[in-house]
This record gives C-alpha cells, structure tokens and sequence, in this order.
C-alpha cells in the first residue's frame, strides 16, 4: 500500500530572483538568477543533477512553450527537462514532478524551478488566452477580481456576516502583508500601508478595493531535492524534508448541481485533508507553525484559512482581526509578504513560498524570523473558486 511522500525527499538547496518589474532582464536573467542561490545552497556541480522541470503557465512570449529556455539557461547538459503548468499551483506541480522522480529512486539529484515574465506583455492583471475548449466552456465570462469578489458576498451571505467586518478582515489581511513585505529585500512591493489607506481605496470588483488585489510581477524561484541519505552525506545533518505534496483539482460538481454555495474552496479543503495525512498532522491549528497561502485577493486568503481546517466555519474574519495570523500571532501567515507584495508570477509563486517556509525552517528569514517552526504550509490555488485546482505542501525537517 502506498505511504505517501512523507521524508522521503529533502530539498538542500533553494533560491528565489528579486521579484518586480525587471525591465532590464530576461526570463532567462530571472532563471539563473535563481538557480545560481539555489546551487551554491546545495553544495552540489550542476553536473550532478539529472532531471528538471521548468514550471511556466501563461508567458509563452518571453519564456518560451517547450523546458528548452530551461535547458539553455543553465547549460544543462542532455538531461531530461520538462515544463509543466497548472494553472496558478505550476510552481509546486514543478516541484511535485522532482520530489516524485527522487522519491521513486529513478535519480537522486532533480531541479524544480518556476519562472515567468508578466510585466512585458502589457496586461495590468493576468494575460488572457484560451485555455482549451473545455475551460472556455466552463469559464467563458468574468474577470479575476469578480469572480473572487462573487466568492467575498457568498461568504459573507452564508454566515450572516456585516459588510463592515469583512472589508475591515480584509483589509487587515492586506496591512499584514504589506508589514512582512516590508522586511523582504526580494519583495516586489516593501513598503507598510496604513490602515486608512487600504479602507479608503479605490474599488476594484465590490467589495474588493485596490489593496485587496495582488498584482503580475516577473520573477522564478528554484528548489534541488535528493534523499535524505544524500542530504546527510553532505554533511546536512537535519535536512529540511518533504512532509506532504497533495493537489485537487475541480470536476465540474461547483457549477454543475447546484449544490455548492459559493462560500469555500472545495478543492482546498479536500487536498488540505490529504496533505494532513500524509504528513502525520492530527491538529494543524496546534502542528502548523506558518502558512503561506494564495492570497490573489484578500478575501481568498480569508476563505482559505477556513479550508485549511485553521479557523472554524464563519470564524477567520474575526481570527484575522485578533491577529491569529500575524506574523506575531499563534499560525503566522504570509511572513515574506504574500503575493500581495510579491506579485503572482504565475509559475514561480508555488516554489517563492516553499523558499519562505524553507528558509524560516533554516532559521535564515532574518527580521522575519519566527523563534518556533516545526511544520510549513504552503498553498495555492488556481483558476476560480467554483473552477480551481489547489495544492497543499506541508514542509518540515527530519525526525
């Protein structure tokens, strides 16, 4: 029977690019950008590694629709290189497809790195193309802030909420951010936002103002996963390892039997549940020590601390106000700033949150450093919520 991924995979070395507008650098720029902080982390000749996926969703204009820009920016020699996209989870389905390959012993060095190059195409929010006759079918109409804005007044309509306490949630859930983004020299966006500020903002799509959207940004992050054998053979004594990789993906029952209320992301709860199992967490809100998650819009991130089984149904509005997840608070969330202030380079988030969460299981995030990390979430969630796929990844070190 099978046991799952849980340590049998450890990542030993991880580097993340500057995220923002880089004008002035290629998406090759961002790739070695990232990898050459990942390499010289691991210790290791990129000789030895021998397999890579390159994750990229959207930016076929500058990065390219086959792993080739992959291939030729790191000069990796004839190994197998893949690309692999899934919507707004491509980072992590990116190191999914490493963790998986070292795990079944077909190789015991793989490369993950997620990239893309958004700025240039000229969108202010994501480029649109076709996704293929059965995408468009199911999601011919809307936009992202209106479809997450559709998710803000189910949920508040399903638990009789005030409007006044979701926009004040919401927007204490965007000042978060913008203070943990401020501490992160690779941030897109470093500077904290006043409170009366975001409130005051200009709407977007009811009730979701202008600071409780996440923008586009350029960027790649990059992860090299062995075994744990390897890892210590290295001299890495307590690698950081792989506790638990689990997507979900829709099926078409949130718009097909009337029976979905709109108020929660299905597909998040159910790979939540998965991920918890796989790793051996029986209480998350006690076990979890941090989360980052996928905060598009302020109020996913509200609706996605529910899913995630951390606040009870109706409750993260007011969990989120007593600073539960603060970066001072009991399950800390989005200690990098989120992808409020990182922007959403689609294929590289997945990976830039699992560098987060690697980086403060190494006592490495510096002012952000929290004193206790046991256990990191990291989630994303793409598509719509009544038409998504979610990832949940539970990081953590070797027992």
């Amino acid at each position: 029977m099978a046991t799952g991924i849980k340590d049998r995979v450890a990542i030993i070395g991880m580097g993340c690019s500057v995220f923002g507008e880089r004008w002035d650098r290629g998406a090759d720029d961002l790739m070695i950008e990232a990898f050459e902080e990942a390499i010289g982390d691991a210790g290791i000749d990129r000789s030895q590694i021998e397999a890579a996926w390159m994750g990229n969703a959207l930016d076929d204009i500058n990065v390219g629709n086959s792993a080739l820009p992959l291939a030729h920016a790191l000069r990796l020699q004839t190994i197998p290189v893949s690309r692999v996209e899934n919507m707004c989870a491509t980072g992590t389905e990116a190191l999914r497809a490493a963790v998986y390959a070292v795990a079944s012993g077909a190789i015991d060095f793989g490369l993950a790195l997620g990239v893309e190059k958004l700025k240039d195409t000229g969108y202010g929010g994501l480029p649109l193309r076709t996704k293929g006759l059965a995408n468009d079918l199911w999601m011919p109409y809307g936009s992202a802030p209106g479809t997450f804005a559709q998710l803000a007044g189910a949920y508040s309509a399903a638990h009789g909420l005030d409007g006044g306490d979701l926009k004040r949630a919401m927007g204490h859930v965007s000042w978060k951010s913008h203070q943990n983004g401020a501490l992160h020299g690779k941030a897109h966006l470093r500077k904290a936002v006043e409170m009366e500020t975001i409130l005051k903002a200009p709407m977007i799509a009811d009730p979701l103002g202008l600071f409780d959207c996440c923008g586009v940004s350029d960027g790649a992050a990059c992860a090299i996963v062995t075994t744990p054998e390897i890892a210590k053979s290295l001299g890495i004594d307590n690698p950081v390892t792989v506790k638990a990789i689990q997507l979900s993906a829709s099926n078409g029952w949130e718009m097909g039997y009337g029976e979905w209320d709109g108020a929660s992301v299905r597909n998040t709860q159910v790979a939540a549940k998965r991920a918890y199992a796989e790793a051996g967490i029986a209480d998350p809100r006690a076990e979890i020590s941090l989360t980052e998650v996928h905060d598009c819009f302020s109020v996913t991130e509200l609706v996605t601390m529910e899913d995630l089984g951390l606040s009870d149904s109706g409750r993260a509005v007011f969990d989120i106000l007593d600073g539960k997840y603060d970066r001072g608070g009991a399950i800390p969330c989005q200690t990098d700033g989120g992808l409020k202030c990182f922007g959403h380079p689609v294929g590289a988030s997945g990976l830039r949150m699992a560098y987060e969460v690697y980086n403060q299981l190494r006592g490495r995030a510096g002012d952000r450093q929290l004193s206790q990390v046991d256990f990191g979430l990291t989630h994303n969630l793409g598509g719509a919520p009544f038409n998504s796929v979610a990832a949940v990844s539970i990081l953590g070190r070797l027992d």
